[in-house]
């Protein structure tokens, strides 16, 4: 089926989408490899937006890249949490298979292998200039910073901006800024925080700007609007949903910036631009939290609200302008999808992802991606995707219902160890995962059951006791 639409026919969550055909234009830049601009933000939700319905703000400059491009309806980020959603985006894997899982801390042993090859390095196979600006959380010792998997440059912060020593546990020492290998700033400051959305920014501007001449890869991983939320002085206040609204209209600004460089330089016309987030809303957070858009849970969880994320995209002259993609898409498809739009060969190891091209050129028959895998925590299959059916797997997990959510920084409570029951649901009706419909459905569920099997031969399941046979080791620190 084909599954395209123009945006002023998206009505969010629910809504019936236009479907039409379109016919897109040979590629004409087959010999000249696209620059790629790719902004990660962290724990935005899927309803943060304008283009999702946010409120009391507006990102015009990010609805412009869905406006002149793609928008996925249906996009999952690798996990529903931050080392474990970057190390899938980057390698191409579920972040169990590389043994990268949760989110990594100045205590870690672990980090990225060697024996992975990351989309920085993919690309460089085919002569592109890299670099990183922001977060990059795959660990912070040397040998698994980003300039030695694959990117020329690094400016950013190792973990989460919250690992630090203002955290509510008191239990973090100084947050650092890297200057590739070499630490910049050793204690990072409330002040040098609301810098970082302007800092990453012009950092990536200026690579951009200096590399005109030849194909790159930016990688921007915002550390906005993960917690605490820091803004600076010129879009303080500016927004009717207080700190948070403040935030994102100034990622929003930031992006409005690479768009206007892009524009400026000539480079516009061969860029291809892409953005999404790692995972959904950290929802204790309250009013500095996002929002999921009316789907169920957040951050943390296998649930809708946790990991689908919206994905805009946007490569004149090849995607259809104004589109929006209801197919099955994943941040694991990005690296196979870069690789073969840049001609260059996948990593040795196998990955899990599936070049998203054809949608990209608007063939929405393609349907390149089928079947989605849920996993959270150590290696725990909580759920599996097929088409428009999703079956849950009982399961232990976070729940943020029934609780009241926390204020102006401040967490509220969440059941860390609620008992899920699981269930079979709909997305195409019910995508806030309300009615399990299993009963009605055993076919399906039986059908699904079998793809969880496939899984777990493949990659594990702790919660059914499999160890998995393609399941590899992370990096860990060299004696």
């Amino acid at each position: 089926m084909k599954m395209r639409t123009k945006l002023p026919a998206l009505i969010f969550l629910g809504i019936t989408f236009i479907l039409g055909s379109c016919k897109m234009e040979k590629n004409t830049q087959e010999s000249n490899p696209p620059n790629v601009v790719l902004i990660y933000l962290d724990d935005m939700g899927y309803g943060d937006l304008s283009l999702t319905g946010s409120t009391g703000y507006k990102t015009p400059n990010i609805d412009k890249i869905a406006n002149n491009g793609m928008f996925f309806t249906h996009f999952y980020s690798p996990q529903a949490v931050c080392s474990a959603s970057r190390a899938g985006l980057l390698t191409g894997c579920y972040p169990n298979r590389i043994g990268i899982t949760g989110a990594l801390s100045h205590k870690s042993e672990i980090g990225i292998s060697s024996d992975e090859k990351t989309i920085a390095g993919v690309l460089k196979q085919k002569g592109y200039k890299t670099a990183i600006y922001g977060k990059w959380h795959l660990g912070f010792q040397e040998q698994f910073l980003p300039t030695n998997h694959g990117f020329d440059e690094f400016c950013g912060i190792p973990y989460s901006n919250d690992m630090w020593p203002l955290h509510p546990t008191g239990t973090y020492p100084e947050l650092p800024l890297f200057e590739n290998e070499n630490i910049a700033n050793p204690a990072i400051t409330p002040e040098d925080q609301s810098q970082f959305t302007t800092l990453f920014t012009s950092r990536a501007i200026d690579f951009i700007k200096r590399n005109k001449n030849s194909p790159f890869f930016v990688y921007l991983p915002q550390p906005m609007p993960h917690v605490p939320l820091y803004v600076s002085d010129k879009f303080k206040g500016k927004s009717e949903q207080g700190l948070y609204g403040d935030v994102l209209m100034e990622i929003d600004w930031g992006v409005g910036q690479i768009i206007k460089t892009l524009e400026e330089t000539g480079l516009i016309e061969n860029t291809l631009v892409i953005f999404t987030s790692d995972n959904g809303p950290w929802l204790n957070y309250g009013n500095h939290a996002g929002s999921t858009g009316g789907l169920r849970e957040g951050k943390g969880t296998s649930f809708e609200g946790g990991q689908r994320v919206p994905c805009l995209m946007m490569w004149k002259g090849v995607i259809p302008e104004a589109t929006i993609c209801n197919n099955l898409a994943a941040g694991i498809d990005i690296l196979p999808t870069l690789a073969e739009i840049a001609d260059a060969p996948l990593p040795d190891n196998k990955i899990d992802g599936i070049s998203l091209l054809p949608l990209l050129k608007g063939d929405f028959e393609a349907n390149p991606r089928q079947e989605f895998y849920y996993y959270y925590r150590k290696n725990a299959l909580e759920a599996v995707r097929n088409n428009t059916w999703k079956l849950v797997f009982p399961h232990p997990g976070r729940t943020y219902e029934n609780f009241q959510p926390g204020n102006d920084g401040a967490p509220g409570k969440v059941d860390g160890n609620h008992q899920f029951e699981g269930g079979l649901y709909d997305l195409r009706r019910d995508p806030g995962e309300r009615y399990d419909v299993s009963k009605t459905y055993p076919k399906i569920v039986e059908e699904l059951k079998k793809l969880a099997e496939n899984a777990r031969e493949d990659l594990g399941d702790e919660l059914t006791g499999f160890p998995g046979r393609n399941r590899r080791e992370p990096g860990k620190i060299k004696n």
